[in-house]
């Protein structure tokens, strides 16, 4: 035996072939799964990245837009919506308003119309008294005015019975207002005062002044009697008539100015003078 021989040899000992190529694909297998992991993890990795960064991005962005723009316009509508009803509010409440006005004025124009025709009639009235009471007048004598005046003196002033309440009515009137056609208690006309005033003593006379200067009994101015009925123009066209009271005072309704008075003979001298009680 060798005197090296129970020493162990420092080499390695040497693998085999098979266990060489074992080893190597096991390797290559690895590095092969390692390969394709790697790969399909990087195209994974890739993939999400375009998905989730730029499209959601994109979408969420155009759809805020969209929906901002839609409430624009629906605010607009509505602002727009808001005004035309206003526009129609004010547009009716200008046609009322146009119709209300010429509907015042109508009636306005009216009531002017009616005042100044009733102003013209009682104008017309007035001067056709005073023009016929001038003309009277004018044409007079002296003597008749005097007997006029003089009636008093030598007519009875004392009034009894049913003259002396028609006496005591038209005196009761004095201050009541002068209005054509009135027949009391409140205002009258000349001849509606005498109706009255001989209607509650129960005589009943005619309505107009006409027709009530020949009534009754003419009597001359210089015996008159308390109730005896003054007219003023002609027996039977009389425009005028009034209550002889007594102490050459009579009662009437003259004018829209002065209303129901008592006033002397002398104010206004009587044409003639009628009897009735």
């Amino acid at each position: 035996m060798s005197h090296t021989a129970h020493i162990r040899s420092h080499r390695k000992p040497r693998r085999s072939a098979s266990s060489a190529a074992m080893r190597a694909g096991v390797a290559s297998g690895v590095l092969s799964t390692l390969a394709v992991a790697g790969a399909s993890g990087s195209a994974q990795a890739a993939e999400p990245v375009t998905q989730t960064l730029e499209l959601p991005t994109l979408t969420a962005d155009l759809a805020a837009q969209v929906a901002q723009s839609a409430d624009a316009t629906q605010q607009a509508a509505a602002s727009y919506e808001l005004q035309a009803e206003r526009d129609a509010a004010a547009a009716k409440a200008a046609k009322e308003a146009k119709a209300d006005l010429k509907e015042a004025k109508k009636k306005a124009a009216e009531a002017k119309k009616k005042a100044e025709e009733e102003a013209r009639k009682a104008a017309a009235e007035r001067a056709s008294r005073d023009a016929e009471r001038t003309t009277l007048t004018a044409s007079a004598d002296t003597g008749s005015s005097t007997a006029a005046e003089s009636s008093a003196s030598t007519g009875s002033s004392t009034a009894t019975g049913s003259a002396a309440a028609v006496v005591s009515f038209v005196r009761a009137a004095v201050g009541a207002a002068y209005v054509s056609g009135a027949t009391g208690p409140s205002a009258y006309d000349c001849s509606g005062l005498v109706q009255a005033a001989y209607k509650q003593v129960g005589v009943s006379l005619p309505r107009v002044s006409q027709d009530q200067s020949v009534a009754g009994t003419q009597v001359g101015l210089d015996s008159l009697q308390p109730g005896d009925i003054l007219y003023w123009g002609g027996a039977g066209s009389a425009y005028h008539v009034g209550i002889y009271v007594g102490d050459g005072m009579f009662v009437g309704a003259q004018n829209s100015s002065t209303g129901v008075v008592e006033k002397p003979l002398s104010y206004d001298p009587p044409t003639g003078a009628v009897r009735v009680l």
